[in-house]
């Protein structure tokens, strides 16, 4: 009898185990059929043509990046807000500097070849705009709640600027959903895994001291949140491109042939060898693009979020600072990665894979003592700060759909879900992420296009105005 009842209790499982492995199967899928369909020309059009047509509508404010950098490291006194711009700035690349500079770069070269690293960069160049006019509107469109916090991002222009509170209210929807995606169990699964890869500590150790201190850091808000971030990605982006110098001089012969491939592939179809798959300038043009998204988050509007809670006396000045994000994630920090892992790839043939993880490790564990530390700090410090700042996002979001109420139970499911993270297998995962970033992309870029007239006309008024030191009007924040 007791045999009889454990055959059936084993084959309940291994029924249970094959049922969720095709449901699974199933699941990932239709998310990747759904990414393929959602990241295909339309999008690319629609996101790339956004960043050039911002960019010359507003007279070109990349050239503006050196005042934007000063005014990034400067207190703005006596201005509304509730953490300083640079506070501001470092949590919104708290959030935007994460897997997507290490692993996204490496899945963009795996799956589209070196020329993705091209599409990637130009997307960050001409995104510089339309994180600038992200910020812009961040912050003529915030409000300020009844017990003193600014709250603003695209959820707050798409209803006051254009009176589409439906679209609103879906952005906040996928923004909520996006932060369980890209903002926690992509970021905890990259942590668990490389601490278990390099140092053999199990999952749910590194998933729970990850969880303790995501829990710890968040107790404080915004305002702990922020000093935290404040501390960190100036330190990890330094010594992070720092590394990334030491291992293009060790692959100093091979740079700039990287380079040149890199600029080749990019407008010519590349065939297979040599460490790289085959592909076409479209698929090269795709995962580019689409690992810019995820990289710097321009066009995604999930910083503007964050930059509404800065103090600054105009909106003008915090769009500035903005845009600076866009700057070091992907013109700086994605070229290096970019750099190194391409001339890697040709510096040791033998170096050849379609998944990005494995990629990245690969062209890291070649460079002697430096390399594998150098991404382990990397994943690691990226990864958490990217937690922290998305759990911000994902408050506000949530916040704007149904009020502070839920904050706290929002708050216990995105710690668990670190845990989840670290110990599942993510190819769900990453396709659900990317699908999630098309969603809330497309309304966003609806904002920022119907809204384009009156960035321009701030823009007009302070910046080529020389007023970046006036206050807004009173009737505005």
């Amino acid at each position: 009898m007791c045999s009889t009842m454990l055959k059936y209790f084993l084959y309940l499982c291994t029924f249970n185990l094959n049922t969720t492995h095709t449901m699974m199967e199933t699941l990932n899928t239709f998310f990747e059929t759904l990414s393929g369909y959602l990241w295909g020309w339309p999008m690319i059009i629609l996101l790339l043509g956004t960043h050039i047509f911002l960019t010359f509508r507003l007279g070109v404010p990349q050239r503006k990046l050196l005042t934007a950098i000063r005014l990034s490291v400067s207190r703005d006194k006596g201005s509304t807000g509730d953490v300083s711009q640079f506070g501001a700035l470092a949590t919104a690349l708290a959030a935007t500097i994460g897997t997507g500079n290490i692993v996204g770069v490496a899945t963009a070269v795996a799956l589209g070849g070196p020329g993705a690293v091209l599409w990637c960069w130009l997307s960050g160049v001409f995104g510089i705009a339309t994180k600038y006019s992200e910020g812009l509107l961040a912050i003529k469109y915030r409000v300020k709640t009844e017990d003193g916090r600014m709250l603003g991002g695209p959820m707050y222009a798409l209803e006051r600027g254009l009176g589409w509170k439906w679209l609103a209210v879906l952005f906040a929807l996928f923004t909520a959903l996006a932060s369980f995606g890209i903002g926690n169990t992509v970021q905890a699964n990259a942590i668990s895994t490389i601490v278990h890869e390099s140092y053999g500590i199990p999952a749910w150790l590194s998933g729970g001291a990850v969880c303790l201190m995501t829990a710890l850091v968040l107790l404080g808000g915004i305002k702990s949140i922020a000093r935290v971030c404040g501390a960190l990605v100036p330190f990890m982006a330094f010594f992070y491109v720092l590394g990334c110098i030491y291992i293009l001089i060790v692959n100093g012969q091979y740079v700039w042939p990287a380079i040149k491939l890199i600029c080749e592939s990019a407008f010519t179809p590349q065939a297979a060898g040599g460490g790289f798959v085959g592909t076409t300038v479209i698929v090269a043009a795709r995962m580019g693009i689409a690992r810019g998204l995820f990289s710097n988050e321009s066009g995604l509007g999930s910083a503007p979020i964050v930059a509404a809670a800065a103090q600054t006396r105009n909106p003008v000045r915090q769009a500035l600072v903005s845009s600076t994000g866009t700057f070091w994630d992907t013109v700086v920090i994605c070229a290096f990665t970019g750099l190194v892992i391409v001339s890697s790839i040709i510096a040791y043939p033998d170096i050849s894979s379609t998944d990005g993880a494995a990629l990245t490790k690969a062209a890291f564990s070649k460079i002697p003592y430096v390399g594998t530390p150098l991404l382990t700090f990397g994943l690691l410090t990226f990864a958490f700060t990217t937690i922290l700042g998305w759990c911000y996002y994902g408050e506000r979001a949530v916040e704007y759909l149904k009020g502070k109420r839920w904050m706290l139970g929002y708050r216990i499911v995105f710690v668990a879900m670190v845990f989840v993270g670290s110990m599942i297998s993510l190819d769900v995962v990453w396709n659900a992420a990317d699908c999630m970033n098309a969603l809330m992309a497309i309304p966003n870029l609806v904002a920022l296009l119907l809204l384009s007239g009156v960035i321009a006309r701030e823009t007009r008024h302070y910046l080529y105005g020389d007023r970046l030191d006036q206050h807004a009007p009173a009737d505005e924040p």
